[in-house]
């Protein structure tokens, strides 16, 4: 049976894989967030911020882990989706090194083209009607290009596809669903600007992320999959658990 995609029935049915697997999902972000302070920890004891090439090297193992363990939840979503009815091994949720490397690739070619982007405005300095208008293009260019792209690690992981096929294949996934890819990306930023905006003031509401952070990738996840459904003639499973 085809089902259209709705973003009612897709925040739902992220709540309701969230909840059926509540522990395991808030244990692995516990042991990841643990890791990462533990390793910025030992980092900031063992190296100087003057040393030029320890610091590229300190930040590209930050980021390694970053996409490491990012990939692994992504691993763990789809495996507790995939795997409702039976049980897991911890090994399913190992991303591979394949895995990591092509999302480090599009990293690096967002960064590629954010950092040119600032130099070129910089460049404007002294005409700031064209630094404007600069600025205005890229901010819009850069929400086009967000919406398109958000669903690369989900190719990367749930297709193993390349950093390159990965881009292309989100860009055909979400033609034709611009305004609801929107949506979910406005409900997305909500669940991570208000916990921040609050925790200002009250420091202990920064605990949130260890529940946001993972229920946001739920969402983004359940949305890959239904998209991937909206496009074909076939059974939703993922809605049947709404």
């Amino acid at each position: 049976m085809y089902h259209p995609f709705s973003v009612a029935d897709t925040v739902k049915a992220a709540w309701n894989i969230f909840r059926k697997n509540f522990v395991t999902i808030i244990v692995y972000s516990v042991i990841s967030f643990f890791l990462l302070g533990v390793l910025g920890l030992i980092i900031g004891f063992i190296y100087s911020p003057e040393d030029f090439w320890g610091s590229m090297v300190v930040t590209f193992i930050l980021v390694w882990l970053q996409a490491y363990t990012t990939l692994g939840l992504y691993k763990l979503i789809f495996t507790v989706i995939d795997s409702e009815y039976y049980d897991f091994e911890f090994i399913q949720v190992i991303p591979k090194a394949k895995m990591v490397w092509s999302y480090l690739a599009v990293i690096f070619i967002f960064a590629f083209i954010v950092t040119n982007l600032g130099i070129l405005i910089d460049y404007f300095d002294e005409s700031p009607n064209i630094q404007f208008i600069i600025e205005l293009i890229a901010g819009i260019g850069g929400l086009f290009l967000a919406l398109r792209s958000m669903f690369f690690n989900t190719f990367i992981v749930d297709d193993a596809s390349g950093p390159i096929e990965s881009l292309k294949q989100s860009f055909e996934l979400t033609r034709g669903y611009l305004l609801k890819v929107l949506l979910i990306l406005g409900i997305i930023i909500l669940l991570i600007a208000l916990p921040a905006k609050l925790s200002q003031n009250y420091p202990i509401v920064s605990v949130t992320i260890l529940f946001t952070y993972p229920f946001v990738n739920i969402i983004l996840a359940v949305t890959y999959r239904k998209l991937v459904y909206s496009h074909q003639d076939v059974d939703d499973d993922i809605a049947e658990t709404n």
